[in-house]
């Protein structure tokens, strides 16, 4: 058994970025093992049959297969840049909104073109009523939920930069500039540049890299 924690991952998926970015700040250090979602390894669908990333591997067996579990957990562990100082009432309400609600519009908007049923102006503006509640939020204050950097932000992060980055021209030209200034300071950060690096795919039978 491994003596760290094993991290089922797939660098470009938001779930899986927003639990390495926890990971991160928590400095908790894993065997990483990056992953094809279009090959998805034995060994990961026995720990978890949903197929999803991240899941992660306790070395006690436990296993975490939900992405805001993940992070709760990471900085349970350890939280030097007090991430969890935050209402939890707020937090779980903008995760639930963002995970329920703005994912599907913002998968229905990024492809378009497998849901023909609707043009892609009306997926656009399905998710700018998240956007346009986060816009408002920033207006007030530097971060979604406080003064502060918090958990918040970095679960919603990865979400709203995939929704940029499908139309990034558009994105920089939207009204939202509170949510786009936000977007991009966390984008430049370089605890978002170490969690992107790029590894190579696990092949089952070996070790994993070690992230942290």
């Amino acid at each position: 058994m491994s003596p760290l924690p094993i991290l089922y991952s797939f660098r470009r998926c938001p779930y899986a970025i927003r639990a390495r970015l926890a990971l991160c700040s928590a400095g908790i250090c894993c065997e990483l093992r990056e992953v094809l979602l279009a090959r998805k390894p034995a060994e990961m669908l026995l720990l978890s049959s949903k197929g999803t990333v991240p899941v992660l591997k306790l070395p006690d067996g436990r296993v975490i297969d939900e992405s805001f579990e993940v992070m709760l957990w990471a900085l349970s562990q350890h939280d030097p840049e007090d991430l969890l100082e935050i209402d939890l009432e707020d937090l779980r309400y903008l995760v639930w909104r963002n995970d329920e609600d703005f994912k599907p519009q913002l998968d229905r908007y990024k492809y378009y073109t497998r849901h023909p049923a609707q043009p892609r102006s009306d997926y656009l503006a399905a998710a700018e009523v998240w956007l346009d509640e986060l816009e408002q939020r920033l207006q007030k204050q530097p971060f979604v939920s406080s003064e502060r950097l918090s958990l918040a932000d970095i679960a919603l992060f990865p979400f709203i930069r995939q929704f940029a980055h499908s139309d990034l021209r558009w994105f920089q030209a939207c009204r939202y500039s509170q949510l786009r200034e936000w977007m991009f300071r966390l984008e430049q950060s370089k605890q978002f540049e170490s969690v992107m690096h790029k590894y190579p795919v696990w092949e089952m039978g070996t070790v994993g890299v070690n992230f942290n």
